[in-house]
């Protein structure tokens, strides 16, 4: 158990950076570019600014005074406030994702951040250390753990423990209240032993992945940011553009520079993928998938494999053609910063790989290849479909018919591009799309030029809709939308399907009852 006790003293600290990191921009502003200002706004802008950081300062340290925390053997217990005094509690039973992230700053002084997340909305439902030391963040997962599996256990056995209390009351012993045992507390040791490693990034898999990322296309702004610095450095434009003739005009001058800043673009997306993906692990157990990447900055994320309500595989254009596909997973609960995606999977998997892995480390889920394709009928409805947001731009160009490379009617031009690259893109969508239901599973694949793959458990999904508008009565289809929770809620559509497959997908919801018990 933790006992009541204050944030980690190096939580001042931290606060402190990120306060300072926060201010940069106008530290920037009124120290540097308007140094020799002698404004009067900037004079009382500098006034307020030493006020704001001040105030800053002294919130600090009175927050670090006035929060507290205790862990008993059954829930968070979180203290806040002095003359307005705060306690929350957030149940053991209700943690779903536990994120850990050491920065640079952490590993600096060997403590990381912890962050126990529920499925319960707003800030005031997540336990967050911002600074804690590595065992005291082993010893809080510790708790969750042991807690979760002994509660699991109990619920398992309740039957045999109930025979048991009677046969104690019958002989007279006392019954104690439930506590948490040094062996149920060893779980988690004993658990990351059994741990199973399904996949570890590999040099040759980061360098195929710093490709995906389309790292080269930094060789655009390098150029524009060099020509800006020398433009600034010879104020006579015709200087300039005297000068970058010269070197265009030596075509081996400009052959290698560009060869040069191609190099160098290459190897900063390589070195970004490899401090961003180095060391990419994924790990199972029976119950927890376990993530952990990053070789400066480490973030680490652990899910319970029955909070996963869904399974996401996504394919842009370039990572189709290398074979690749990233595998994120949904789940109930909050997956704490956006920036971090921890709930992805590898980005960069292979996709043979990628079905394998899903069956691996959630063995209830089944990944079929073979789906069924939409109806004849649908390519033509999608064709015959009206763009509004073409005709709109069309009127627009027609109004203004603006100049384009000094061409008076490049307008209609532009407007027959557009339609090309709309049909094209309704035409490939429709070849993407996939669909099948199979037994207590749905697979859904959409999408033009990026195809998202979406798998998930009837059981698990909490609504169904199907549509049909004026020209799908016509021909003959329909539209179906899945709902399934998630924190934002996670909708997903499938278009223009055989009317007999819309009402063989309400069959197989109705079917749920099956699969959801209510206790």
């Amino acid at each position: 158990m933790i006992d009541l006790k204050r944030h980690h003293p190096l939580t001042m600290l931290w606060s402190l950076w990120k306060l300072v990191k926060n201010s940069f921009a106008i530290v920037l502003f009124l120290f540097v570019f308007r140094q020799g200002s002698e404004s009067q706004w900037l004079f009382y802008g500098r006034i307020a600014f030493y006020a704001g950081i001040s105030i800053g300062i002294v919130s600090i340290i009175w927050k670090w005074f006035t929060s507290r925390y205790t862990a008993d053997v059954k829930a968070f217990h979180i203290y806040s406030g002095v003359f307005n005094r705060t306690r929350r509690t957030i149940p053991y039973t209700k943690v779903q994702n536990v994120n850990r992230h050491t920065t640079l700053f952490h590993r600096l002084f060997s403590v990381t951040s912890i962050r126990f997340e529920t499925g319960i909305k707003g800030e005031d439902a997540t336990f967050q250390l911002h600074v804690v030391s590595l065992s005291e963040a082993e010893q809080l997962e510790k708790i969750v753990a042991g807690y979760l599996a002994e509660d699991a256990q109990t619920g398992a056995t309740e039957e045999h423990d109930t025979l048991d209390a009677v046969q104690a009351v019958e002989e007279g012993e006392a019954q104690s209240d439930p506590f948490i045992t040094d062996e149920v507390m060893s779980l988690p040791a004993k658990e990351k032993q059994e741990r199973v490693v399904h996949y570890h990034s590999t040099r040759k898999d980061i360098f195929k992945a710093s490709f995906t990322s389309l790292s080269f296309l930094v060789l655009i702004p390098v150029l524009a940011t060099l020509y800006s610095w020398v433009k600034d450095f010879f104020p006579d434009e015709e200087v300039t553009e005297s000068l970058l003739l010269t070197w265009l005009d030596s075509w081996w001058i400009a052959g290698l520079m560009i060869l040069v800043l191609l190099i160098i673009s290459i190897a900063l997306g390589i070195v970004r993928t490899f401090v961003k993906y180095g060391n990419f692990q994924i790990t199972s157990d029976a119950k927890r998938i376990y993530i952990s990447k990053g070789m400066m900055e480490q973030t680490s994320f652990s899910i319970l494999k029955e909070r996963v309500q869904a399974v996401k595989i996504t394919q842009s254009p370039m990572k189709r053609l290398l074979g690749l596909a990233e595998v994120e997973l949904t789940t109930a609960g909050s997956l704490g910063e956006s920036e971090q995606e921890v709930n992805s999977l590898y980005p960069f998997l292979p996709v043979k790989q990628a079905y394998t892995l899903i069956e691996e480390i959630l063995p209830s889920y089944r990944v079929t290849q073979e789906m069924e394709k939409l109806p004849r009928i649908s390519l033509w409805l999608r064709l015959l479909k009206p763009s509004w947001g073409w005709i709109m731009v069309t009127g627009l160009l027609w109004y203004f018919k603006p100049l384009v490379f000094g061409q008076k009617h490049a307008w209609w031009m532009i407007s027959a591009i557009l339609l090309v690259w709309i049909v094209t893109c309704r035409v490939m969508d429709f070849f993407h799309t996939r669909y099948i239901l199979h037994q207590n599973f749905i697979q859904l694949r959409t999408g033009a030029l990026t195809s998202t793959l979406f798998i998930s458990k009837r059981e698990k999904v909490i609504e169904v809709q199907i549509t049909r508008n004026v020209l799908q009565r016509w021909f003959g289809v329909a539209s179906i939308h899945t709902v399934n929770r998630a924190k934002p809620v996670l909708h997903h559509r499938a278009h223009d399907i055989s009317l007999d497959t819309a009402k063989s997908f309400q069959s197989w919801y109705m079917g749920r009852t099956q699969d959801v018990q209510t206790r």
